[in-house]
Formats: structure tokens, sequence, C-alpha cells
């Protein structure tokens, strides 16, 4: 499923669209994403983890893949603004808020917005992280590598 047009390919999908789409996406497509996206399942194990932000928090897929997010991966997420929220979605089965985080990382510690959003079709919940304005994490606003 493809997120913009062919002839749109410099316009960004808006949170919105993409978090509507994100059920259907391949992993190559949610590679494409201009947000970082993860899909936790209920108990907060990561089912998928995309490029952006594989690059945004320094840890490859293959090291977040089946990881418990909020206590393995990203620890200083295990606070009531953002695992509160969580956990309340998924016992509600009804989760859509977003927020401003700090995210502490050693290297490349950051502001952004949080969206997370509860699928009723997969019963999961999906993490969009954007800047700190809401927007994509576009190649400048993106930490090199290292």
């Amino acid at each position: 499923m493809s997120l913009t047009p062919r002839h749109h390919r410099t316009a960004h999908p808006t949170v919105t669209e993409v978090l509507e789409a994100a059920d259907h996406m391949t992993a190559e497509e949610l590679d494409r994403a201009p947000y970082g996206m993860i899909q936790l399942d209920a108990t907060g194990r990561i089912l998928h983890y995309n490029a952006v932000e594989s690059k945004l928090a320094s840890l490859s897929r293959e090291d977040a893949i089946g990881k418990q997010f909020f206590t393995e991966v990203a620890p200083c997420t295990k606070v009531q603004d953002f695992y509160g929220r969580f956990k309340e979605g998924v016992i509600r089965e009804s989760l859509d808020t977003s927020f401003r985080f700090h995210f502490a990382f050693k290297q490349n510690p950051r502001d952004v917005t949080v969206r997370l959003l509860y699928s009723k079709r997969t019963r999961t919940v999906w993490v969009l992280i954007a800047d700190q304005e809401g927007q994509p994490l576009t190649s400048e606003s993106t930490p090199a590598d290292g």
C-alpha cells in the first residue's frame, strides 16, 4: 500500500494517514514512512520496528523485535505519561493520544512528539515518533549514526 501517489513523492504523508495505513503496510513500506514506527502487542512486546526508529534510537531492528519496549528497549518510557497511557488504552481497547516526550538516548537525546494509536483490527498499539512539532523526521532532523 503506497502512502503517496507517485507524482507526489516529495509530500510527506500525515501522521493520521500513516497510522490509518499502518496495519496493512509491509515492513518495507513501514521503513519508507518518514516517522519512527513501532508496533507493540498488548504486553508491550515489539512486533514491528522501522528503519527511522532504528536510526533514531541507534538500535537495529533485529535487536528490537521481540523485546519488551518499556523495560528492555526504552526503560525511560515506563512512566505514567507513556506506559500508563499505553496500559489504559490496551485495557479499554481504545487509544489515540499525542504528547511530547524526551528520549534520553545516550548518544542522541531528543524531544519528540509521540502518538499512540490502538488498532482494534490487530489488537496492537502503534507508536509513532515525530519531531517536536509533530512533523516528519526528515534526514535533517534525524541524527546521524555513530
